[in-house]
C-alpha cells in the first residue's frame, strides 16, 4: 500500500496534480506541492476524527457506500465535477468542523498559490482521499474502528513512526486533542510550540 508521498508521486497521483493543476489555473509545481501540504492535513484530521467509535463508524459508513473507490476508475474525468466539488465541500465541512477556510490559508501561505485556488484543491483532494481510501479499505478488509486508524497512520507514515509522530504534531502541536486549534496556529506563522510550520516544512524537505 503507498504512503502518501508515494501515492502523490504515482500514476494516479501525477494525474491529480495535472488535472488539478488544470482546473486551478496553477502550475504543476505549486500545484504539488499544495497537494503535499493539504493531503496530510486532510488525513490527519480523519485519523483524529475516527479515534471517537460514531467518527470510526460514520467513516467505514461512508467508505462502504458512496466513497468506494470508483471515482479513481475515471478520476481525470470527474475533479472538475460540481456534484464532486460539492461533495469535497461537504467532506472539509466535516472532518474540519467548519474550519475549512483557515486550512485553505495554510494551504495557500505554504505553497504560493492564491486562497481561493487552494480552496478548490481541497475540495478535489478531499474526494480523491476518500476514494483511495475506500479502495484501500475493500482490499484489506477493514471492516472496525482499530483497523481504520491503522489504514490512515500508514498511509500518512507510510508506515514509519518517525513520519506518524511528526504528523501527529502538526495536527496537535501543544497536546491539547485540538487539531483546529493548531491549523489556526500554522496560519498565524507556525509560531505555536516551537514552529508548527518549520514542523511541515521539514516533513517535504526530505
Amino acid at each position: 500500500m503507498a504512503g502518501l508521498l508515494d501515492l502523490l508521486n504515482s500514476d494516479l497521483g501525477k494525474t491529480l496534480v495535472s488535472n488539478a493543476s488544470s482546473q486551478i489555473g496553477e502550475d504543476k509545481v505549486k500545484t504539488a506541492l499544495a497537494l503535499s501540504t493539504a493531503m496530510p492535513l486532510i488525513l490527519g484530521a480523519m485519523k483524529n476524527n475516527v479515534s471517537t467509535p460514531q467518527g470510526a463508524d460514520g467513516l467505514l459508513n461512508a467508505l462502504s457506500g458512496k466513497h468506494d473507490g470508483s471515482l479513481l476508475d475515471n478520476l481525470s474525468g470527474m475533479l472538475g465535477n460540481n456534484d464532486v466539488l460539492s461533495d469535497g465541500a461537504r467532506i472539509l465541512g466535516h472532518i474540519f468542523g467548519g474550519k475549512q477556510q483557515t486550512v485553505a490559508n495554510v494551504v495557500s501561505k505554504k505553497s504560493g498559490i492564491d486562497v481561493s485556488s487552494a480552496m478548490n484543491l481541497l475540495q478535489m483532494a478531499a474526494p480523491f482521499i476518500m476514494a483511495y481510501l475506500g479502495k484501500q479499505k475493500r482490499a484489506q478488509k477493514v471492516n472496525n474502528s482499530n483497523e481504520i486508524s491503522d489504514l490512515l497512520g500508514n498511509i500518512l507514515g507510510n508506515g514509519a513512526q518517525k513520519e506518524q509522530s511528526l504528523i501527529t504534531k502538526i495536527l496537535d502541536a501543544d497536546g491539547d486533542g485540538s487539531v483546529i486549534d493548531d491549523i489556526i496556529g500554522m496560519a498565524a506563522g507556525g509560531k505555536k510550540k516551537g514552529g508548527i510550520g518549520s514542523l511541515l516544512g521539514g516533513l517535504f524537505s526530505k
